[in-house]
């Protein structure tokens, strides 16, 4: 009987030994190497050495889930709907992703909240520095797809110097208009033939377009906002 119990914690060691190494075997088979200053970008090593550009030695690399591009259920990027933009280019949400996102919705006809709303998202944007906005994109998304055209949003975006990059003006259908902006809890009526009462809501999405922050109001101080979209952006 003891013999046994001998024979059994031996095998029980044994195993524990052969699953330890083959565990370092299979680490330092998936192991990859990069050079910490990222002069070739992305690229990686299955050895480990130094940097063919700057000589450094290289690093372990660990891949984190945003280097995979990986989303989760909370992304708006799972969303299936297909937009227009003020170029009458079709544009897929997930197009957005590896981008931070500051989005609003509004419609063009509008002579009283709408104005405010881009006029904030124009100074928001202008607290951004310029090293920060390679991976930044201010979205404005039409509440009114039958009367904001590509050519309304197009003059739209002139008139209120918003024609170039970050900037993109997006509409869609009547049905995916409304399902976003259940996501981004906008609400929003048609209260005569050119008006709606809407929600005046600036929400900022992460890189993996996952809702990460929201203000609400006209005017209102968006210190805290830029903050969050410099942490999101670095």
């Amino acid at each position: 009987m003891k013999n046994s119990k001998t024979i059994l914690i031996l095998f029980m060691v044994i195993g524990t030994l052969i699953s330890c190494n083959t565990k370092k075997k299979k680490d330092l088979a998936t192991t990859s190497y990069q050079c910490p200053m990222k002069c070739e970008g992305d690229k990686t090593y299955d050895a480990p050495g130094v940097c063919s550009v700057c000589k450094m030695q290289l690093q372990v690399y660990e891949p984190s889930i945003k280097n995979l591009n990986e989303i989760s259920d909370m992304s708006i990027y799972n969303l299936p709907s297909v937009w227009t933009n003020q170029d009458n280019q079709e544009v897929a949400l997930k197009s957005l992703q590896g981008n931070v996102v500051v989005m609003v919705m509004i419609y063009t006809s509008c002579q009283a909240a709408c104005p405010r709303l881009a006029a904030d998202m124009r100074a928001i944007e202008k607290q951004i520095p310029e090293a920060e906005k390679e991976n930044l994109k201010m979205v404005l998304v039409s509440i009114d797809p039958e009367t904001d055209t590509p050519e309304r949003l197009k003059k739209f975006a002139v008139e209120n110097e918003m024609d170039s990059n970050p900037w993109i003006f997006l509409r869609g259908s009547e049905a995916d208009t409304r399902e976003f902006a259940a996501v981004l809890a906008v609400n929003y009526k048609k209260i005569s033939p050119m008006d709606f009462s809407h929600s005046n809501i600036i929400s900022v999405f992460d890189k993996r377009g996952e809702l990460v922050y929201q203000k609400e109001g006209l005017g209102v101080d968006h210190k805290k906002t830029v903050n969050k979209i410099l942490d999101l952006a670095r």
